[in-house]
């Protein structure tokens, strides 16, 4: 029997590598006020492969993986969340200029994470409009999929 998992409680965290190329295991923190994140389903581009002797068929193999781009996460832009983003993007600059990466952990309560290693973009104003909550979305551009594995520590 299937065990139906809530979205109640999932977090986005991040790390620094600690060796260039090596997805750290540990020491993940988390970023407070989002409110929801995309779909990351890396598409793979189709290269047809049909003969010219084919007369009913297009053939198809899987190519390049395409992940889509920037993803958004749509947050609440309260100060807490500003300062937790900026701290982040810092640490992945500094890291970025050794040759490290920045990875992205998906925290899934009562399953596994989905981790990716990704380049963080700066807050920009995500607008505003009467009686509304002051909200933003935050960029993440993926630039390689781990996939599923087991909770950071």
């Amino acid at each position: 029997m299937a065990l139906e998992l809530s979205t109640a409680g999932i977090l986005v965290k991040y790390a620094i590598e600690a060796t260039a190329g090596t997805r750290p295991t540990t020491g993940y923190t988390a970023i407070p006020g989002i409110k929801s994140i995309p779909e990351i389903n890396p598409e793979p581009n189709m290269l047809d492969v049909t003969p010219l002797s084919e007369t009913e068929y297009h053939r198809y193999i899987p190519g390049l993986k395409d992940v889509g781009g920037a993803i958004g996460l749509t947050v609440n832009h309260y100060s807490d969340f500003r300062t937790a983003w900026d701290a982040m993007y810092e640490a992945w600059e500094t890291a970025n200029a050794s040759g490290k990466a920045l990875w992205v952990e998906f925290y899934i309560p009562d399953d596994e994470s989905f981790f990716f290693r990704a380049v963080p973009s700066k807050l920009g104003f995500g607008g505003a409009e009467v009686d509304g909550v002051l909200e933003n979305v935050a960029y993440f551009t993926p630039n390689y999929i781990a996939g599923w594995s087991t909770h950071s520590a």
